[in-house]
């Protein structure tokens, strides 16, 4: 029956477009990401000459099942990870790159900063008021100081404010990523700066001691913007992340949260908290 055969193939073709379509919007939102993502495949494939970089969008995924192009393998390493990754110095200019859609839209930070951050001489510190408790860090102005005047600044205008930290990873690498309005691991606040670090490479790891306060960003280059994590438990991930403090009160909510586990939304181990963590506020003092 003619009929019938003609209206098999538009239907078949129609779901053929739909399955197209939904291929195009999950590779976009792979690419807009920004996450410390892949940690764990890097920290995995580093042993076996392999290196991935992908970003989780919700559904489960491996460095494997990555849709991001795996990224030039670097020579396998088997010595233990370097010492602590470090902030590159004091800056007395910051150059901030407008760069996508805001989540917020709070403009972009001043680009000279306060005389006592860019030289250090004044000391600050971060409260993030959480639903499960205040977590504190000291914050090292002085060696990332754009780092820490983009935090300062977003903190200022509440950018951060009623956020959910969106991501826990417990398995290979051991951190809690905040910082995205969204809640989905791909909202940022419009602009992108620069990796502060001495070491600015990606092809050996670094040890990231527990306690550590860093910037999140994606697998493009001089792409920080406003997402953040904590690591909880010693961690070796790529010498390109730049810390910008250390957490002197809170840190055991952290691991609490931590030791709750994930759904494994990404990954195994790799997903979001299962006991929600929702940022109230963030407060520079100094």
């Amino acid at each position: 029956m003619p009929g019938k055969k003609d209206r098999q193939r538009r239907l078949a073709r129609e779901r053929y477009e739909r399955q197209q379509a939904k291929r195009a919007l999950k590779a976009h939102r792979h690419r807009q990401e920004a996450v410390i993502g892949g940690a764990v495949a890097v920290v995995i494939a580093l042993a076996v000459g392999g290196y991935f970089l992908f970003a989780p969008t919700g559904g489960k995924t491996s460095a494997s099942a990555s849709s991001q192009t795996p990224s030039a393998s670097p020579s396998p390493r088997t010595s233990a990870p370097a010492a602590a990754v470090q902030a590159s110095g004091p800056a007395s200019r910051c150059t901030y790159t407008h760069s996508g859609t805001a989540a917020r839209n709070v403009g972009v930070p001043p680009a000279t900063p306060s005389p006592g951050l860019a030289n250090g001489s004044t000391k600050y510190k971060v409260t993030i008021q959480t639903n499960r408790g205040n977590i504190v860090a000291d914050l090292a102005a002085g060696k990332a100081t754009c780092t820490v005047n983009s935090f300062a600044y977003l903190a200022q205008k509440a950018f951060f404010n009623s956020t959910k930290c969106h991501r826990l990873v417990t398995s290979g690498i051991y951190v809690l990523q905040c910082g995205d309005p969204t809640g989905t691991g791909t909202g940022g606040p419009g602009y992108a700066f620069a990796n502060e670090v001495k070491n600015d490479s990606t092809s050996a790891p670094a040890s990231f001691p527990a306690g550590t306060l860093a910037m999140a960003h994606s697998s493009q280059p001089n792409s920080n913007g406003s997402q953040f994590f904590l690591v909880y438990q010693a961690t070796s991930l790529p010498a390109d992340y730049t810390p910008f403090g250390t957490i002197v009160n809170g840190l055991d909510i952290v691991k609490n949260v931590a030791k709750a586990g994930t759904d494994n939304a990404n990954a195994p181990g790799d997903g979001h908290p299962k006991q929600s963590v929702v940022i109230n506020s963030v407060t520079i003092s100094q």
